[in-house]
C-alpha cells in the first residue's frame, strides 16, 4: 500500500503535469470508486471545475477545485495514468478528460480505492472521510508529549500504534519497521513501557525516514511506482524492511508477524520493553 511518501510522490507528479487544468468530463465504469456522492452529482460538479491545489493528509490525497475537494485513497492498488487518448482496460474504472487534451486514468487492480468530493472547507478535518485519521506526521501538533499521551494507556505494541492512522496518519508497514529499527525498539514492545524520551526519538525518527524516503520517490516495492514516469529509489535506503543482514551489526535479519503483518527486525539491536 503507498504510505505517505509515495502518496507525495504522486501529487507531487500531477502537479506538475495538471495544475489549472479543466475536468472537461468524466467517465465512470466502476461507480463503487465514487464514496460520498451519487454518480451523475460527481460528474456534474466536476465539470468545468480546474485542479488548483494539491495536498495530502496522510494517505490521502487531496484535489483542491474551484468550489470543491475532491480527495483520493490510493488503498492497496490504486494508481494515476496520463494518457493522450481515451484507453479502455479491466482495471481501469474511471477517467478524467481534460482540457489539456490529455485523459487522467485511475487503474485499481483490486479496486479498493475510493473518491470522496464535497464543497470546499477550510478544515479538511471536517469531511466525513476523515473521521478516523489523526494529524499528519508532518502536522506542527504531532510531537513526543503528544505520541505519549495517544498511547501510554493502550494495552498494544508498538507497531500497531505505528499503524494506526487515527494516532498518526501517513505510516504504513514498510515505514513502521524502519521507525522501530532507526530508534533501536522491538516492534512487539508495550506502548504503555514506552517513555516520553522514548516518544520523542520515535516522532523524531518518523519524520526524519518519511521526509527522507520523500525525497527519494517514496519507495518502490512489489507494485508501487507514481505510475507517471517515477518509481521509488527508498528501497536502496532500508536499513530492516525485506532485508537479509542487519547493516549495523551484520546478524541476520528476522521475518516475524506482528499485529497481522510480516516484520523485520533485529533481534541484536532492536530491545523490546
Amino acid at each position: 500500500m503507498p504510505e505517505a511518501p509515495e502518496v507525495q510522490t504522486v501529487l507531487s507528479t500531477l502537479e506538475t503535469q495538471i495544475k489549472d487544468v479543466v475536468i472537461n468530463d468524466i467517465f465512470v465504469y466502476y461507480p463503487k470508486i465514487i464514496d460520498n456522492v451519487e454518480v451523475e452529482a460527481f460528474k456534474k460538479q466536476l465539470k468545468g471545475q480546474a485542479f488548483h491545489t494539491f495536498s495530502r493528509l496522510g494517505k490521502y490525497l487531496i484535489f483542491g477545485l474551484d468550489d470543491y475537494d475532491l480527495i483520493v485513497h490510493l488503498r492497496m492498488e490504486g494508481k494515476f495514468y496520463l494518457y493522450d487518448k481515451l484507453c479502455k482496460d479491466k482495471h481501469i474504472h474511471l477517467v478524467f478528460q481534460l482540457s489539456n487534451e490529455k485523459y487522467m486514468s485511475y487503474h485499481d487492480t483490486r479496486k479498493f480505492g475510493r473518491m470522496y468530493l464535497y464543497p470546499k472547507k477550510e478544515d479538511i478535518h471536517s469531511y466525513d472521510c476523515f473521521k478516523n485519521v489523526g494529524y499528519d506526521y508532518m502536522d506542527e501538533r504531532v510531537n513526543g508529549m503528544y505520541f505519549y499521551n495517544c498511547v501510554h494507556s493502550l494495552k498494544r505494541n508498538l507497531k500497531s500504534c505505528l499503524l494506526d492512522q487515527s494516532i498518526m496518519a501517513s505510516i504504513g508497514n514498510i515505514y513502521a519497521d524502519e521507525i522501530c529499527f532507526e530508534v533501536g525498539l522491538d516492534p512487539r514492545s508495550r506502548a504503555s513501557k514506552l517513555s516520553k524520551k522514548d516518544c520523542e526519538r520515535i516522532v523524531f525518527a518518523t519524520k526524519r525516514i518519511l521526509q527522507g524516503a520523500t525525497r527519494f520517490g517514496g519507495t518502490t516495492i512489489r507494485s508501487y511506482t507514481s505510475s507517471l514516469g517515477v518509481t521509488g529509489r527508498f528501497q536502496l535506503h532500508l536499513k530492516v524492511h525485506n532485508q537479509i543482514q542487519c547493516k549495523v551489526c551484520h546478524q541476520n535479519i528476522k521475518k516475524i508477524t506482528v499485529s497481522q503483518r510480516g516484520t523485520y527486525l533485529c533481534p541484536n539491536c532492536q530491545k523490546r520493553k
